[in-house]
């Protein structure tokens, strides 16, 4: 009775037709999946045979598995290998994270494949002599950042892969060589994952160049946590009378849910000042520890300044990892390797950039410090945590008053939140106080920190004021002080948004700016010195240019202020340029720049005097 039932199991491996090859039985095996996932047992049938699918599902649910083998399978069941420099399939992705992640998984999976495994380890001569008897899948990964389009097409033409696993902006400078094929005689199968992002971030144009190079009879699959969010934009990416797969998980209630059954999504009521504290509270109280948790913030700026002051702040056993879209491809990947591969609890202190689409294993628990300014994404951050059975647990940290709507614009959306009750998380107003004070601690130790808070809380206003939901989040109800004091600033920046305010910029902070030093020696010495040489210039007066063009034009109009005023920046950071530029140099080259400006105040002295030498009028 029991091996029978077994068979019968709709999610047992062992029932899709056609069947999968035992290896592939083994790897899944090896990855933990002892039955199929909702998604992948709905999925794989239908794609390995000759249908296109636009597949939507929870995140977490196992959709990269989903795809995987049936492309897999396509290139392994061909009757012959495919030509060389000619490509049999292409799985496109919006990040370089996600491309990342897809190819380690196929990796995986590939080296319980002998002859994709040879294949894989090849050197360039090996690969030469390589046996066209043989049907291999030899992946190659595309990363704009990472390599160039050069050394790509390079190594696609040493090494000629069938299956390509690329960004879109890449993909598209590798197709466009003349060496690189993709005829209907050889390519089989098309995936766009995150396929709504990939619809809606920019590269629209970008995909349909890609999809003018590639043959119209193919099979194509969209996968995405939101297809239905981007079903307008399906019938551009050419699918052919495409199966919609939808799989969703009931709650107890009965209805729809859009996240994994073992995430719990909640919030909590905090002012800002006390966001950062109840975060250090959070992790202190939850047990067990959070292996991997994940916080997100508004903006790279934000990230590049709370990353120095969190980290000495939080519980001992926490270790902490930035990453954010302006870092350097370099550095965002090992960060990136470095936080999938921790052994400690670790941080993410990360923005939208890993929202979605990331498989990070693992992740106990997800924190938003600032709600995400497109509502979509906050379904993909909380999704981050609770995947695959895991338990997780979410939590938004919302500002008592008028972003308490958040809450019920959640619902009307179907991702129903509730207020977080177990751990309690109950900070003190002294506590908050000490946590602001030890955050300016750091901050007047060293004028960098100064700087980056500077810049990072004018981005995070940007943000804030870009919000979709405008009506829930407006800068007229920001609390300017509290959100000073949550920073910990020693300074609020000159910013439009405080013009009209009254408040005490200096948040209550005696500091002499002239005194505020850099930790670096190098950075600080440069500072007196253009200090200095900003002294012995004086006061900023107009040029004469600039009087004679703001006369001009007062002869006429009163209405070009705002120019004057552009003009007069523009003056004043060519003379700032200017005074680096002197405070960089040695005194000797100083001295040298003197003699030059001298020289050359001379031979313009004297031009003026020829001139002004009057000889009469020429017959």
């Amino acid at each position: 009775m029991g091996p029978e039932t077994e068979k019968k199991d709709p999610r047992a491996w062992e029932a899709l037709t056609p069947p999968l090859a035992e290896w592939i039985l083994d790897a899944v095996a090896s990855m933990g999946f002892a039955r199929m996932t909702p998604v992948q047992a709905s999925t794989i049938g239908l794609f390995t045979k000759n249908k296109d699918v636009v597949v939507e599902a929870v995140t977490g649910s196992g959709k990269t598995l989903a795809f995987l083998i049936p492309v897999i399978e396509k290139l392994l069941r061909l009757e012959e290998p495919i030509k060389k420099h000619h490509v049999g399939a292409i799985i496109i992705s919006p990040t370089r994270e996600l491309a990342t992640q897809i190819y380690t998984v196929l990796i995986s999976l590939l080296s319980f494949h002998e002859p994709s495994t040879a294949a894989l380890n090849s050197t360039e001569e090996d690969n030469k002599k390589r046996s066209i008897s043989n049907l291999t899948v030899l992946p190659q990964l595309l990363l704009g950042g990472t390599t160039t389009p050069a050394q790509d097409l390079s190594n696609f033409l040493r090494y000629s892969p069938n299956l390509l696993i690329s960004t879109p902006g890449r993909l598209l400078e590798l197709l466009s060589s003349q060496h690189v094929h993709c005829p209907q005689s050889s390519f089989e199968v098309l995936v766009l994952d995150e396929a709504d992002r990939l619809l809606d971030l920019g590269f629209k144009d970008d995909l349909q160049k890609i999809l003018q190079r590639l043959p119209k009879q193919r099979r194509t699959g969209l996968f995405s946590a939101s297809v239905s969010e981007a079903v307008g934009e399906i019938v551009r990416v050419g699918l052919r009378n495409p199966v919609k797969i939808v799989v969703k998980v009931k709650s107890t209630t009965g209805e729809d849910k859009r996240t994994p059954a073992s995430l719990q999504m909640s919030y909590l009521l905090t002012s800002p000042s006390q966001k950062f504290p109840a975060l250090i509270s959070l992790l202190s109280q939850l047990d067990p520890i959070p292996q991997k948790s994940i916080v997100y913030i508004s903006t790279c700026a934000a990230v590049d300044y709370f990353q120095h002051l969190l980290s000495p702040l939080l519980p001992k056993q926490f270790s902490l990892v930035p990453l954010h879209g302006k870092h350097p491809p370099n550095i965002r990947q090992k960060n990136f390797s470095r936080y999938i591969h921790a052994v400690a609890p670790t941080i993410l202190l990360t923005t939208d950039v890993a929202a979605r689409g990331l498989d990070i294993p693992q992740v106990d628990l997800v924190v938003q410090i600032d709600p995400p300014s497109d509502p979509k994404v906050f379904l993909h951050r909380c999704g981050r945590a609770g995947r695959a059975g895991r338990r997780g647990l979410s939590v938004i940290f919302l500002q008592p008053g008028r972003e308490e709507d958040y809450i019920p614009f959640l619902e009307i959306r179907k991702t129903p939140i509730t207020l977080l009750k177990k751990p309690v998380v109950d900070v003190t107003d002294k506590y908050a106080k000490s946590v602001t004070f030890k955050m300016r601690k750091q901050v007047l130790a060293d004028r960098a920190l100064y700087d980056k808070g500077q810049r990072g809380f004018v981005s995070w206003v940007k943000a804030y004021s870009k919000h979709q939901a405008s009506s829930i989040f407006r800068i007229a109800d920001l609390d300017w002080t509290d959100l000073g004091n949550a920073w910990g600033l020693v300074r609020l920046p000159k910013m439009p948004e405080l013009k009209k305010w009254d408040g005490d910029r200096t948040l209550g902070v005696e500091l002499d700016m002239s005194e505020y030093a850099y930790a670096d020696k190098v950075r600080e010495k440069a500072r007196r010195v253009a200090m200095e040489e900003a002294i012995r210039a004086g006061p900023y007066v107009p040029s004469e240019e600039v009087l004679r063009k703001r006369k001009e034009r007062e002869a006429w109009s009163h209405k070009h202020e705002r120019q004057d005023l552009k003009e007069e920046k523009r003056e004043r950071k060519k003379r700032k340029r200017e005074v680096e530029r002197l405070a960089k140099m040695t005194d000797e080259e100083r001295e040298k720049e003197r003699e030059l400006q001298e020289l050359i105040e001379k031979v313009k002295c004297k031009k003026h005097e020829e001139e002004d030498v009057f000889e009469g009028f020429k017959d």
